[in-house]
């Protein structure tokens, strides 16, 4: 995979896309991950990239040329066309589904904003997806990008040391993850469920999905109305909302 991001602030993308996971994907040659400074595309003398908005008002907003000229000159014929992604608070909220559909694209171009918005051109007849973090307003795009990257990133093929890592995370599966322990068995008198070291994994799978439901349950059961659910399961589930 590629990965480009637009940016007035470059330089924040160094240390992220050369460190830890990131760093190594990089390093053997998985993912590219380029930061390009889109004012480099101004078509003016003063570089610049924003301007006062028509009817009036606060705030400065992007102009459409120089990122229209920086996705165009980033597109190859190899690669195809670009997801072409708005970092944008008014997009659609990030999930996992959303980086499990992204990680089977060969080419992403992400663009990072500032002052008050971005032309209306841009969303209309540039990108692709507008996508969201959260119901909050950060002074860039930059974070919000090296979010989605990072959780796009780790899901291709050779990116994390145990390829079932990322299967079984949170959400992949539409239910929050079981718990997890590792040695000692017992710590301050806090013993270790003896089924995960009875060594019989049909019971550690079943004692897992268990604790996944009942987590799920307790923290987010918004996420059980749309989980792929066994009729048994739905029962339990309704049999434990009745007991709480």
């Amino acid at each position: 995979m590629r990965i480009d991001v637009l940016t007035l602030f470059p330089e924040m993308f160094a240390g992220v896309f050369g460190s830890s996971i990131l760093g190594k994907a990089r390093d053997k040659g998985i993912v590219g991950l380029n930061a390009v400074n889109f004012r480099d595309y101004a078509n003016n003398k003063h570089n610049t990239v924003d301007d006062y908005p028509y009817g009036g008002g606060g705030g400065m907003v992007l102009k459409p040329e120089p990122l229209f000229a920086a996705v165009e000159d980033l597109v190859t014929e190899q690669a195809g066309k670009p997801r072409v992604i708005l970092m944008c608070p008014q997009g659609e909220t990030f999930s996992q589904r959303k980086a499990e559909e992204l990680a089977k694209e060969p080419h992403l171009i992400f663009v990072c904003g500032h002052y008050e918005g971005y032309d209306e051109r841009i969303r209309e007849h540039l990108v692709t997806d507008e996508i969201s973090i959260g119901d909050y307003v950060l002074t860039g795009g930059e974070l919000p990008a090296m979010v989605v990257i990072d959780s796009v990133a780790r899901l291709l093929p050779g990116v994390l040391g145990n390829e079932t890592s990322a299967v079984t995370d949170s959400f992949s599966t539409g239910l929050i993850e079981h718990p997890h322990y590792t040695r000692p068995a017992v710590f301050r008198g806090w013993e270790v469920p003896e089924v995960l070291m009875s060594g019989h994994h049909a019971k550690v799978e079943a004692w897992r999905r268990e604790q996944s439901l009942l987590r799920t349950l307790k923290r987010r059961p918004d996420l059980l109305e749309n989980a792929e659910l066994s009729d048994k399961e739905r029962v339990w589930l309704n049999q434990q909302r009745s007991e709480k």
